[in-house]
């Protein structure tokens, strides 16, 4: 059976979906994968060159998301679900290279708060958010493998930035890196933002049962329990991997002495893994059910934090690497997948601006709390503890979803539209 897309069958649209498939990939590759995972790999050097705490330098990433998530992630999905997602896109990229170059000429924490502002506004406004939306407009039978693909961008920008900051430091020092970094961040990402089609042309069409009407409020989704199940889970689960990314350059760098060439190894093979569960978690979600796989990906990031704790050899940092990667490659991936399962893609801006606002309270929250128990004790036993109590939450709030989209919230989405 022809599968349809906003009414075309998807074969007719195969050449735009390419580039829409490439313009989401080249600006999670930058705005996620070398602005977001780069920059925890310097809080060592600000640690020794303005003697920050471990929670100061990681407070510059909660404030910014404190601030930021609650105020513009709504407001972001709404943009996008009104607007479409391309002229967000293109202001996010340019706010997350500002945020790096900015952050190359720091000297004082208030700059330093100030140009982590942009990369948090940068972030929501060209990372997840417009692309998961972008790629929904685009995709339907093939949606879990499009996104698998197009945030292989994240795994890889991730995987490539340890390296190339440690060839740019050698070169030009850890100040000059960041700003080439953002720099590099605009010329690869702005100029297929500047020509991608926000959605494909509208026209008379066979049903398509991912398509909801425009005008369903987000309101008939916020009073369904899976939405605060989905909300719950995803949250704690991102806290798990914000707390641990944030604070894996210092753990391997300061508290087990590992050369910034060995930290940054550790940190590419992380994000290495992560590009084999972006296609492997997207090729899953569109065979299994969107729940199972859900679930599967954050037991993965419960189980690898442990070994993270625990590991007294290098075999083992390996073995963590590999296994969280794994799940961080599905980790945010996943979460509009399951949202667009659930409450239909028309809505998916909205509902997931207010899901990702709650998911950057959650990363902001615990990588400072992490880096506050490490200050106080001088380990990261209690703090890493806490990380892998959230990810198992995360994964029980998963297990009570719905398998499928929940026969309570789909009617009263059509209810709500007025289609019953």
């Amino acid at each position: 059976m022809t599968r349809f897309v906003t009414g075309r069958p998807e074969q007719s649209l195969r050449p735009a979906q390419f580039q829409v498939a490439a313009t989401s990939f080249m600006a999670l590759f930058a705005v996620v994968g070398l602005a977001l995972y780069g920059l925890p790999f310097y809080y060592d050097y600000m640690v020794r060159d303005f003697g920050w705490s471990r929670a100061q330098v990681t407070s510059g990433n909660a404030l910014s998301k404190l601030i930021v998530g609650p105020v513009l992630g709504f407001a972001a999905g709404w943009i996008v679900d009104r607007f479409g997602p391309r002229r967000l896109m293109i202001a996010g990229i340019l706010m997350a290279g500002t945020a790096l170059v900015g952050l190359g000429s720091i000297h004082s924490l208030t700059g330093f708060y100030l140009f982590y502002l942009f990369n948090a506004v940068g972030n929501i406004a060209g990372g997840p958010l417009p692309n998961q939306v972008l790629l929904s407009r685009w995709f339907s039978a093939a949606r879990g493998r499009a996104m698998g693909v197009a945030y292989l961008g994240i795994g890889l920008g991730g995987a490539l930035v340890p390296i190339i900051s440690v060839l740019l430091i050698r070169q030009f020092g850890w100040h000059d890196a960041l700003r080439i970094i953002g720099v590099l961040i605009v010329v690869l990402a702005l100029p297929l933002a500047l020509v991608v089609r926000e959605a494909p042309p509208e026209t008379p069409i066979a049903p398509d049962s991912t398509r909801d009407d425009t005008h369903v409020p987000i309101a008939a989704v916020v009073r369904t329990p899976a939405f605060y199940l989905l909300l719950f889970g995803s949250m704690c689960s991102i806290a798990a991997v914000g707390g641990t990314t944030q604070h894996l350059k210092l753990y391997l760098s300061l508290d087990h002495h590992y050369t910034q060439t060995a930290a940054a190894a550790v940190a590419s093979l992380t994000l290495a893994a992560s590009l084999v569960g972006r296609v492997g978690m997207g090729w899953l979600a569109d065979r299994w059910a969107k729940k199972h796989v859900m679930l599967l990906i954050y037991l993965l990031v419960a189980a690898s934090i442990p070994i993270l704790l625990v590991a007294a050899s290098q075999q083992g940092i390996l073995l963590y690497a590999v296994i969280f990667g794994i799940g961080l490659g599905g980790e945010y991936m996943v979460i509009p997948l399951m949202a667009a399962e659930l409450f239909g893609v028309r809505v998916l801006g909205r509902a997931m601006g207010l899901i990702l606002a709650a998911d950057g309270v959650a990363e902001a929250v615990a990588p400072v709390l992490v880096g506050r128990l490490h200050d106080i004790s001088g380990s990261y036993v209690s703090g890493f503890s806490l990380l892998i109590g959230f990810a198992v939450a995360g994964a029980a709030a998963v297990a009570l979803l719905p398998r499928h989209g929940a026969p309570t919230t789909q009617p009263s989405l059509a209810v709500a539209a007025g289609q019953v």
